[in-house]
């Protein structure tokens, strides 16, 4: 059990204080992305260590907890691998030299209680204690918000399961038949049981410090369905069917095959009318990309950011002008929150209180709004396909591809890092029935 292992080296006198606690952490959070949490020894090397500060960034790490987390995986590999290579110099420098810019002071010194509140946000005191310290350790450890509720979730279901709120208690054969009792009686799909061992690992792993060995439990079946998308003229009836705000929505989305959640993210800044094209900010995998400004969405997109300078104005007046930020890009940009350019194109009418922070601002609007109009949409056109928001890219991909765009150039519009994601979202309507035709068809009469 080399975590275990590590977390017996590093007390003692050969680290301080504050790293015997934080560098078990850092690495059980490495363990969780490079291994799964497994008990076997962990790799390490540079391209693994890069991509474990990266998803720290993309959740909003500071510098100096990115520098923190690196040393720590830098002292497992001497303490217990007992190797001096990769050499992780270079990185820990430029993290040291980041955090220095963001913090001014020493990057040895704990975190104060101030910061360590900041990271767990407000956290429901209602909830078992073992939940709480879910929630605060999954903060500190940049977890995204959607990550946690899920992991929260299959907890809170995995206690119901065993009849107990003291999981100690409780070991990989457990584990196991909970996992099964998904697959066999709950008929969940593979990710949902994938992300159901994840957030007990996880749990297990990083809040209780128990390793955990092979969980042998039946596995749901892969699915092999095929998505839904549509043709151009049942894009054309959708839109008939859409008025506003949603309407815009639906332009962006389908025009620029935006995910839905970039479109509900999407600043004012981000929108560039003069260069005809949107820039996707912190998208799927940390990554940033350019993609199609459609052109029948320019006039109503125009409409949409004056009608959020209303709402930024008024909400300056009665000083309210905070907005959502990256931690670390709150601390580059102290007064970004005044300034329009940062607000989101499409806000919400109302504001409301964020359930990590407790800061009360005005976000975008939620998932739901639009996901509601496209059901109604699609139910007023009587277009038998049972599609959701994220059909509209599959849409974009295929209708590209048909009009004789390359996959590589699609690829990039929808920031995938592997093409054959890209071929995921390409179908076949059009070669069907034009370049080939079934055997019947070609049969004489």
């Amino acid at each position: 059990m080399s975590i275990a292992q590590f977390e017996r080296e590093v007390l003692g006198d050969r680290l301080g204080e504050n790293d015997q606690v934080w560098f078990p952490r850092w690495l059980r959070r490495y363990a969780m992305g490079v291994r799964n949490g497994m008990v076997d020894d962990l790799p390490v090397n540079k391209d693994s260590v890069l991509k474990f500060s990266r998803s720290l960034l993309a959740n909003g790490a500071p510098a100096w907890q990115r520098y923190q987390a690196v040393r720590a995986v830098e002292c497992y590999r001497n303490l217990v691998l007992h190797r001096s290579e990769p050499d992780l110099s270079s990185i820990v420098m430029t993290l040291a030299q980041l955090g220095r810019q963001e913090r001014n002071i020493d990057l040895e010194a704990p975190p104060t209680a101030e910061e360590l509140a900041k990271l767990r946000g407000n956290i429901n005191r209602g909830e078992p204690a073992f939940i709480q310290t879910m929630r605060g350790e999954m903060r500190v450890l940049h977890y995204a918000m959607a990550t946690e509720k899920a992991y929260v979730r299959w907890v809170k279901r995995f206690s119901g399961h065993v009849g107990s709120t003291k999981l100690d208690q409780f070991d990989e054969k457990d584990i196991g038949t909970f996992l099964t009792s998904l697959a066999v009686e709950g008929n969940v799909s593979a990710s949902t049981q994938t992300q159901a061992q994840s957030g007990l690992i996880f749990f297990y792993h990083c809040i209780l410090g128990k390793q955990l060995g092979f969980l042998n439990a039946v596995r749901a079946r892969q699915s092999e369905s095929i998505p839904v998308w549509f043709s151009r003229g049942e894009i054309e009836r959708l839109l008939v069917h859409f008025v506003g705000m949603h309407r815009l929505m639906f332009l962006l989305i389908y025009g620029a095959g935006l995910r839905h959640k970039e479109c509900r993210r999407l600043r004012i800044k981000d929108v560039c009318f003069d260069e005809g094209h949107i820039v996707v900010r912190d998208g799927k995998g940390a990554k940033d990309r350019i993609t199609f400004l459609p052109e029948r969405a320019k006039d109503g997109l125009k409409r949409q950011i004056e009608v959020a300078a209303r709402f930024h104005r008024i909400d300056v007046d009665e000083g309210f002008e905070q907005v959502y930020l990256p931690y670390a890009l709150a601390k580059k940009y102290p007064n970004a929150c005044k300034e329009l350019a940062w607000k989101w194109v499409f806000p919400s009418n109302q504001r409301s209180r964020d359930k990590r922070s407790g800061q009360l601002w005005r976000h975008h609007i939620a998932e739901q709004q639009f996901a509601n109009a496209f059901k109604t949409a699609l139910r007023l056109s009587e277009i038998p396909k049972n599609g959701v928001p994220h059909s509209l890219r599959h849409s974009f991909a295929t209708h590209l591809v048909e009009s004789g765009t390359d996959i590589q150039t699609i690829q990039k519009l929808m920031g995938h890092k592997d093409v054959e994601t890209t071929m995921g979202y390409v179908h076949t309507s059009q070669v069907l029935g034009k370049s080939i035709k079934s055997p019947m068809d070609t049969l004489e009469d």
